[in-house]
């Protein structure tokens, strides 16, 4: 699991509520992150904070500028789940605590088999 101290977990939090997308492709479990081309610096430092998430972009349609940052498979599963599965809950945001849950529930035969594969 990625190593972040509180000011890091509460960034990430704070962004994933605020902005992150909680689905899949149908056959993995991924969360998103889309935001304008002016906030590059927060998702070097994503990519930083965890090793093995992508990064996607800029894209320029629609008058949009963008960048999406992606985190799915072992980073997701092991990094970024147990953040979310500790901090992401009804009493701090319904709407996200919803959209995550339902994500976990849809893919979690996926989940425990990305578990398993990383027990020694």
């Amino acid at each position: 699991m990625t190593d972040l101290n509180d000011f890091d977990r509460g960034l990430v939090l704070g962004l994933l509520i605020g902005e992150g997308s909680f689905g899949g492709d149908g056959k993995q479990p991924q969360v998103t992150l889309r935001m304008h081309t002016r906030h590059e610096a927060v998702f070097r430092w994503l990519v930083d904070r965890f090793p093995g998430s992508r990064l996607y972009g800029p894209y320029h349609h629609g008058g949009r500028s963008y960048f999406q940052w992606m985190a799915r498979g072992p980073v997701l599963v092991r990094d970024l789940l147990p953040l979310l599965d500790c901090e992401l809950h009804d009493g701090l945001d319904g709407h996200a605590a919803e959209r995550f849950a339902a994500m976990r529930t849809r893919y979690a035969a996926y989940i425990d088999r990305e578990r398993a594969r990383a027990e020694p």
